[in-house]
């Protein structure tokens, strides 16, 4: 027999994978996994030709693609990072709620893991090599984000809460809230009302979330037929920024109503109007985004879209479960729509 060749370079970054192993052998992805699991089905040479490839490369399983089949852990991971400082973002901890409860109703437990530090894949190896989690909740969908590729390269199935914004063609479920329609269904509340100036406070450029919510905005106010020059700002995800973007934008374009990407950003324009004496809600109108407990508490209430948070943790374990049966039997990806919660600021 033929043994394949040693690991080359192209291996050295890290672990190996079971794309590795198919690749080094010459055979499918699956063709490996049958090897592993089900040697049976395979021919003594082709067997014995990714048995020496993975013995050639080191491959080690992780425990969450071997459980595949039995569900031994009923286990589902999630990578957890701390809310930002400055913000009044606590979303997720509605969603982690939500998550657990929809996922105790389903028989399975949510391991939550530290995800301290720029490192956007720490944890994940630690966790596929020593505990047997049956699949992955991936929260961090922005540009650029390797999480999704990472898992697929190591046969562990996971859902992800938001689109795969920068590759169109991947193939794993996910489950995500409109944020565009959110933005248009705020823009044209404030339109309705009367306001023919309306601003929009957004994330910088290479937020494709953020992107996402301001084409609401702007395609409103397009089909409005008014304009949108000289009324946008995108700043950082901070209360400062929010005040200081409104701030230029009450002395440059006198905006009747501001629409936010998101509720921290609306404080930030609360904070600016309080400096001028201005009441939001009576001289300029405020929607935020996401409807934190912030929007529900300040005094007259913070009008805010509202995504519908409760629902996508239902349906991302519905998709789990999908994934998990034997044979697996992923869903098709959706897209929910929010709502928008009515209060003093507009």
């Amino acid at each position: 027999m033929t043994r394949p060749e040693p690991r080359s370079a192209a291996y050295a970054a890290g672990p190996p994978t079971l794309a590795d192993v198919a690749e080094l052998a010459h055979v499918s992805r699956q063709t490996v996994s049958n090897a592993l699991n089900n040697p049976d089905l395979l021919r003594p040479d082709t067997l014995e030709r990714v048995q020496a490839a993975i013995a050639a490369l080191g491959y080690t399983p992780n425990r969450a693609a071997r459980n595949l089949r039995t569900r031994a852990s009923h286990l589902i991971g999630m990578r957890f990072t701390p809310a930002q400082e400055g913000t009044a973002n606590a979303t997720m901890d509605r969603f982690v709620h939500s998550l657990v409860e929809a996922s105790r109703e389903a028989g399975y437990h949510v391991l939550l893991f530290a995800g301290h530090g720029g490192d956007a894949l720490e944890g994940y190896d630690d966790l596929l090599r020593s505990t047997a989690v049956d699949a992955f909740v991936v929260t961090d969908t922005y540009l650029g984000n390797p999480q999704a590729t990472w898992l697929e390269e190591r046969g562990a199935p996971f859902v992800a809460f938001g689109r795969p914004w920068d590759q169109p063609e991947a193939t794993h479920p996910w489950v995500d809230v409109d944020g565009a329609a959110g933005a248009r269904m705020a823009t044209e509340h404030l339109l309705a009302a009367g306001h023919e100036r309306v601003a929009w406070i957004g994330w910088r450029k290479d937020s494709t979330i953020g992107e996402d919510r301001r084409s609401g905005w702007s395609g409103a106010m397009r089909d409005a037929g008014l304009p949108t020059t000289g009324l946008a700002s995108r700043v950082e995800d901070t209360v400062a920024s929010g005040a200081q973007a409104a701030a230029v934008l009450l002395d440059e374009a006198r905006p009747s109503g501001f629409v936010c990407a998101s509720d921290t950003l609306a404080m930030g324009v609360l904070h600016a109007l309080g400096e001028r004496g201005l009441a939001p809600g009576r001289d300029v109108a405020v929607v935020g985004f996401d409807d934190s407990q912030v929007a529900q508490v300040i005094p007259g209430g913070l009008t805010s879209v509202r995504q519908p948070l409760e629902q996508v943790a239902v349906e991302i374990v519905t998709a789990l479960s999908g994934l998990l049966s034997h044979p697996p039997a992923p869903g098709p990806n959706t897209l929910l729509a929010p709502t928008l919660a009515l209060r003093g600021t507009a």
